[in-house]
Parts: C-alpha cells; structure tokens; sequence
C-alpha cells in the first residue's frame, strides 16, 4: 500500500510537472511569436529601444517564473533579459563588421553595416560614432574625401575607447597631409599621439612626422 501510494503521488507530481512546463512552453513560445516579423525588418528598421522593451519583458517573464516557484526557468529568463540589454549597447551588427574587419575581409564588414539603413534611429550615439569609424577605415583605402567625411563624423559623435579615436586622428591626420593640410595634419597627429596610451601607434606617428618634413 504504501509503495502504491507513494507512486500515485509520484505520478501526480510529475503530472503537474509537465502541465506546468507546457503553460511555460506556451507563454514562451508566444514572447517568441513576434521574432521572426523582426528578422525580416532586421535592425536598419525598428527602432533600438525595441530591445529594452523585450528586455524588460522577459525581465518581467522571469519575475513571475521565480514567483511561481521555478527558480532555474527565472534564472534562463533573466540572463535572456541581460542579451537584449547587452545587444541595446553593443549593436549586433557592428560587432559583425567588427570581426570581419579584423580579418581584413572589407567586403563582408560593408556587407554587415549595409543592413544597417537608419543609423540614427537603430543606434546609440556611441554606436552611430562606430558605424562612421568603420566605414571611415574601410573607404580610407579607396576614397579619402568619403573617408574623412565619416572619420570626422565619428570624432565629433564619440568613440569608447581612446585608442579607436588615436586611429581615428591618424588616419585624418594622414588624409590632411595627403591633400597638404599641413597645420591641420600635425594637430591631429599631436592629438592622436596623446590618446595613444598604450604606444601601439609609435611607429605609424614616427613614419608620419618623417613623411610630413617633406611637405
């Protein structure tokens, strides 16, 4: 009798069990439904404040999960909550074109920022001042009036880092001394030598300065 019991009660628990995880599944799968419209906006269409708006929620899925008593589902839903908000200020887009710039592969770095069409809408600032950077480096080889356009854009808009503004200036410095802007060519070098905290940019600042001697 009691081993009976004991596994009508087992029975009954993990009966519970699976019509608990369906009622998530089923609230789970209808916070997903949206998704695949999104996709095919993809980000040059919808706004970034989309993203602190599902994280917040999925934030508010994982409070009620804890509630409920599922501690591990809240967990899940919580740390999905911190993907959108890292995504908010680390647009995804640009971390691709990131990637496929460090491998020097141009193409595939405009491919992945060409699908960004409303900067000003998709991006933060600090994100709309890398958009400009990027395509400020990659048009630095084939066209430099374009490229000191965009490089000068994501100077005035800002950059996070110190040493992505020394390259910045460097490169508006070498673009300045290419069209004989030689005041403006050894300010922009004096200023991209001091963000260059680390020293990573001596010797391209050396070749410049010899290279400006000769103007």
């Amino acid at each position: 009798m009691f081993f009976e019991s004991s596994s009508q009660n087992c029975g009954q628990i993990y009966e519970e069990f699976l019509l608990s995880q369906t009622e998530i599944s089923k609230y789970f799968y209808l916070f997903l439904l949206p998704l695949p419209r999104l996709k095919k906006l993809n980000n040059s269409m919808y706004n970034k404040n989309i993203k602190l708006v599902l994280a917040a929620a999925v934030l508010g899925v994982a409070v009620w999960q804890i509630i409920e008593g599922y501690i591990g589902n809240g967990i899940m839903f919580i740390l999905l909550s911190l993907i959108f908000v890292f995504l908010y200020f680390k647009n995804e887009l640009i971390l691709l074109a990131f990637l496929r710039l460090r491998k020097q592969d141009f193409e595939g770095a405009k491919k992945w920022l060409s699908k960004i069409k409303n900067p000003e809408s998709a991006l933060t600032i600090k994100q709309q001042g890398y958009y400009n950077y990027l395509f400020g480096i990659m048009l630095s080889q084939t066209n430099i009036t374009q490229a000191e356009k965009y490089l000068k854009k994501a100077v005035k808009l800002g950059l996070s880092m110190n040493q992505d503004l020394a390259v910045a200036k460097l490169n508006l410095a070498g673009i300045a001394m290419t069209k004989r802007r030689k005041r403006e060519a050894q300010t922009l070098l004096t200023e991209a030598k001091k963000l260059d905290k680390h020293g990573m940019l001596k010797d391209q600042i050396t070749m410049m300065k010899q290279q400006m001697k000769k103007i």
